[in-house]
């Protein structure tokens, strides 16, 4: 005999209980396994057509391994330390910047900034609060990125975890199957095969946009000969999720720094305008369309929303968890609503009225 609803809430409200205990008081101790298990359900497809085309599930597993680990070790020793560099140049240099912009507009418009007026004070303590408090984040971050407990899990832990969940992935989940409820096994199934096309849709597919959007932002900027490009150019590709945020701040930073840089000379300037637009259209017509598509299902206010709500909450870790819960509360309140609708709450007991 089935259970009634009033029992199902009942128990399903107290697993959600339970997991946000556990994520509350075991944030610092699960983050390597969150990331671990985030890397491996991103690689998991790569195994699979590994394996048919003749690989063995362990042989595909150690040969994703070693790709990522050349990439990795790569990444370390070029790409890494220079975009570190730029990042702190950027904000040491940022001061200056609101300087020669103040001295610009005391050129142009000496009545407007009198070193008595308002709008002076306020562009001396803009390029002072930008300095202190852009070190304080970089020193917080490269600070946190320093100790052993977070050095073990970038370099050893989350590689380990990752290799045996690759592993095991296919097993795993057919274990997680055969312990779904009988009596709602196929919806369920459904509902879960929902939410992973929609994982896959935002964290496979959107990954690999920001991966070459910071890639293309990056070099572009670079070859132009800006300042910080690599740091601009990277920023911008990672939050280039948000559609059209990662191109209006890179672009509005790249092209304020251009304009110092390059005052004069144009072409410069419309290069550094070019890759943006370029970025956009390359984007928005080639790279979403084939890699993310239309089955994402997260609007970008309840992204934020769900980053901002999991961060507070529960820190770095709430952060990664963020999106896949997002996607999984999507795809329930979807669900929710197609049951609303084929209610007698929403029809009425005459039926549905007649258009």
């Amino acid at each position: 005999m089935a259970l009634s609803i009033k029992e199902q809430v009942k128990y399903w409200g107290i697993a959600a209980a339970v997991f946000f205990v556990v994520l509350w008081y075991l944030g610092n101790v699960i983050l390597p396994f969150v990331l671990g298990g985030a890397v491996a359900y991103c690689l998991d497809p790569i195994a699979d057509k590994l394996e048919r085309i003749g690989f063995s599930r362990i042989m595909a597993t150690i040969t994703i391994t070693l790709v990522a680990a050349i990439v990795f070790i790569v990444a370390a020793l070029l790409v890494i330390p220079t975009l570190i560099g730029q990042a702190v140049g950027l904000v040491q240099t940022l001061p200056t910047l609101v300087a020669s912009l103040r001295d610009f507009l005391g050129e142009k418009f000496p009545d407007i900034l009198d070193s008595n007026s308002q709008l002076y004070k306020s562009l001396v303590s803009i390029g002072e609060t930008l300095q202190s408090q852009g070190l304080a984040v970089l020193n917080t971050v490269l600070a946190s990125f320093s100790g052993i407990v977070n050095l073990l899990v970038l370099v050893f832990l989350v590689p380990v975890i990752t290799f045996y969940l690759l592993i095991d992935w296919d097993r795993m989940v057919a274990e997680i199957d055969k312990l779904l409820p009988r009596d709602h096994v196929s919806e369920v199934r459904d509902l879960a095969r929902q939410v992973d096309r929609t994982l896959a849709a935002f964290i496979r597919g959107q990954g690999t946009v920001v991966l070459i959007m910071g890639a293309y932002y990056g070099i572009g900027l670079m070859l132009i000969g800006l300042n910080f490009g690599l740091a601009i150019g990277f920023t911008a590709g990672l939050i280039s999720f948000i559609p059209y945020v990662g191109a209006i701040i890179g672009g509005g930073l790249a092209f304020g720094l251009a304009i110092f840089q390059f005052w004069g000379d144009w072409v410069w300037l419309f290069a550094v305008a070019a890759v943006f637009f370029g970025g956009q259209f390359i984007e928005g017509n080639i790279l979403t369309p084939n890699l993310v598509g239309n089955s994402v299902g997260l609007h970008p206010v309840w992204l934020i929303f769900a980053l901002s709500v999991f961060g507070a909450l529960f820190g770095f870790v709430g952060m990664l968890v963020a999106v896949p819960l997002a996607a999984a509360m999507g795809v329930l309140v979807r669900y929710g609503i197609q049951k609303y609708q084929a209610s007698v709450l929403f029809k009425g007991q005459a039926g549905p009225p007649e258009d």
